[in-house]
């Protein structure tokens, strides 16, 4: 059999990894979806309390639109803000039954290769398929080739540490019963129950610590509330940036997002604790956490903590691929600088395509949220074009993969010093090219129900997969 006649795989039946399999079959390859979780958009669905900050404008892929629409399929509104499970729900799932058995779900891929090759084998390499082992829910193994590989799979499942080293802190995995890496569901009685009363310290600051600190504030108004507070752990100074670009941001969600996490701390529903660093848990006799500091700073007991400190890929199973990542990031050597936190911090990314995705093992690509590797801010309309020069590229158009077009919104939020409490991120008026706004009160409405609006999940992005 040739190459040629094998699927594509893709891994991971998320946003990007759907609308892969969309522009794959518009281009007349077949490609072939692996999901771990046993519905599409799994991870999505985890997070199917905290609204989007982009609208559905901005997140229906334009060619998967267009598959759809034979079955009576509309888009929502596109000017409202949908829910992680609105998205789901009301897109990825149509979207999944409408390809069929080209989605596979409760299917884990646990390694890739190129057939009869180890990463180390030069001979004969580039003319053999790649080899994708996949491990079902039910036990049973499979290999399967392919002629290239899309990963889709995100980074949701390997959230980053509490520890300020990027290491777990000393502690942290004996307190994982207090800990938590997601923005909780308040609406949830049990999870909500959890948090009322207590005092919670959250560990970010990026658009998900934004939104578990307002949704905090909102709990400490209620009327079940009383006694709850955050304690804002920062590992580096308030900036003129800390809180977004508020009313400059062209998602006005996406600001409204940080101007909510500002006001939870000016109406004194949370402390913020700048330039800390966490170094250890440890338990005080009431079995409380007391969070110590790599410069030795110990603060009050906390009930819980939720840590938001951002994502990372999960490359276990290319480790017999050869990628060529940027040492920092994990993300592609060529997309690396367009996206590179510690050198800007504006959202706006040069449009890029299958070439700045494109690694030494000719024909697999690193797509979606998992193609910014460590870096924030993702936007599903950045994975979108990604597949659609992507799946031009395999199927051998190369004016079409290489003629990318996309204007994404800026954040309002610009300059250096996107990470660290360096000097200049550490002065109290900011320091960039792009100074943030007067912060006005926004009242952030809790998640509503499916077809509401207002904003966001993982770690500066709006989509988690």
């Amino acid at each position: 059999m040739s190459t040629q006649q094998l699927p594509v795989i893709v891994v991971g039946a998320g946003p990007a990894g759907l609308a892969a399999a969309t522009h794959l079959i518009e281009r007349g390859v077949e490609p072939l979806v692996l999901e771990a979780g046993d519905k599409a958009g799994a991870a999505v669905r985890e997070w199917s309390h905290v609204r989007l900050f982009s609208t559905w404008g901005e997140v229906v892929d334009p060619a998967a639109e267009k598959l759809l629409a034979p079955t009576g399929w509309a888009r929502p509104d596109p000017a409202t803000y949908p829910s992680g499970g609105d998205w789901a729900e009301q897109y990825l799932q149509p979207l999944a039954d409408t390809l069929g058995d080209k989605v596979r779900t409760s299917a884990t891929v646990t390694g890739v290769s190129r057939a009869g090759r180890d990463r180390i084998v030069d001979a004969g390499r580039e003319q053999q398929p790649f080899a994708v082992h996949v491990e079902y829910a039910d036990g049973r193994e499979e290999r399967i080739l392919a002629r290239a590989v899309i990963d889709a799979s995100g980074t949701w499942a390997t959230a980053g540490p509490a520890g300020g080293s990027g290491l777990p802190a000393l502690g942290e995995k004996a307190a994982a019963d207090r800990i938590s890496y997601r923005v909780p569901d308040l609406k949830n009685p049990a999870i909500r129950a959890r948090y009322e009363g207590k005092r919670t310290a959250v560990i970010g600051s990026g658009a998900s610590a934004f939104t578990a600190l307002a949704y905090l504030a909102e709990l400490a108004e209620s009327e079940d509330g009383t006694g709850t507070h955050a304690v804002w752990i920062l590992r580096r100074g308030i900036s003129g940036s800390t809180f977004g670009g508020g009313t400059a941001d062209q998602l006005p969600a996406r600001g409204a997002l940080g101007l909510a996490a500002k006001a939870a701390v000016d109406k004194g529903h949370a402390d913020a604790v700048t330039g800390f660093r966490t170094e250890a848990f440890e338990r005080d006799a009431d079995g409380r956490l007391v969070l110590v500091g790599e410069d030795g700073r110990r603060l009050e007991p906390v009930d819980e903590v939720i840590v938001l400190t951002g994502f990372r890929p999960d490359l276990s199973f290319l480790a017999e691929i050869r990628l060529n990542l940027d040492e920092r990031l994990q993300a592609p050597v060529e997309l690396a600088p367009l996206i590179d936190p510690n050198q800007h911090s504006c959202g706006t990314v040069y449009p890029h395509g299958h070439r700045e995705l494109s690694h030494p093992e000719q024909g697999v690509y690193l797509v979606g949220m998992k193609s910014y590797g460590r870096a924030p801010t993702f936007l599903a309309m950045t994975g979108y074009e990604q597949v659609r020069s992507v799946a031009a590229a395999i199927a051998g158009d190369l004016d079409s993969a290489d003629r990318v077009e996309l204007t994404l919104p800026e954040t309002g939020v610009c300059g250096g010093a996107g990470l660290f409490d360096t000097p200049d991120a550490q002065q109290t008026d900011g320091g960039g090219c792009c100074a943030a706004p007067e912060p006005q009160l926004v009242q952030l409405a809790a998640p509503a129900a499916v077809g509401a609006a207002s904003e966001d999940p993982s770690a500066g992005g709006c989509c988690g997969s």
